[in-house]
């Protein structure tokens, strides 16, 4: 019988951090189902789903715990497949938002979407320069679900409605669940 972990660990970057991540999950019989890493400033962030025997669990979890001694935070959370199941008839939808980079964009477009009990699966925001001008340019694409019974209540309008507020581009598209 198998188990899923999220896994969570940062820290300083230096090269050999996932090498030395995945090699733990390797020798306790584990799989890494779905990850993100990133370097963010001059730290590394890794965020990962893992699944394995569940009589390895304890002895990874003490396994990685080590990388605390390294100057690494970490953390073992056991999760399950509930919230899969609970919004299983929920349609998916990307979002993506572009403007002029100012506070409060993830903010107020996390709250339009809160508000109306839309769950967001994933989000990878970032900034760029824009090449002609300098500014500061911000970009986010999120995966949500819409609860079925939101459809056809207004939902978009509100969402592009904030993005006037904020003056950022948003645009909205059916997507398919990962």
């Amino acid at each position: 019988m198998h188990t899923q972990i999220v896994i969570t660990l940062t820290g300083t970057d230096r090269t050999g951090i996932v090498e030395d991540l995945t090699k733990r999950l390797l020798d306790h019989g584990g799989n890494v189902e779905t990850s993100r890493m990133a370097r963010l400033g001059g730290e590394f962030a890794v965020l990962m789903l893992v699944s394995l025997p569940v009589e390895h669990q304890a002895a990874l979890e003490r396994s990685i715990k080590t990388l605390n001694g390294q100057g690494f935070k970490v953390t073992t959370t056991r999760t399950g497949q509930a919230h899969a199941e609970a919004h299983a008839d929920w349609l998916p939808y990307t979002i993506e938002v572009l403007g002029a980079d100012h506070e409060g964009i993830i903010h107020d477009v996390a709250q339009a979407l809160s508000l109306r009990g839309i769950n967001i699966e994933s989000m990878d925001t970032g900034t760029t320069q824009a090449p002609n001008s300098g500014a500061t340019l911000f970009s986010m694409t999120a995966l949500v679900v819409i609860p079925p019974g939101l459809m056809g209540q207004g939902w978009e309008a509100a969402l592009l409605e904030a993005g006037n507020h904020l003056q950022v581009d948003i645009k909205v598209s059916a997507a398919t669940k990962p």
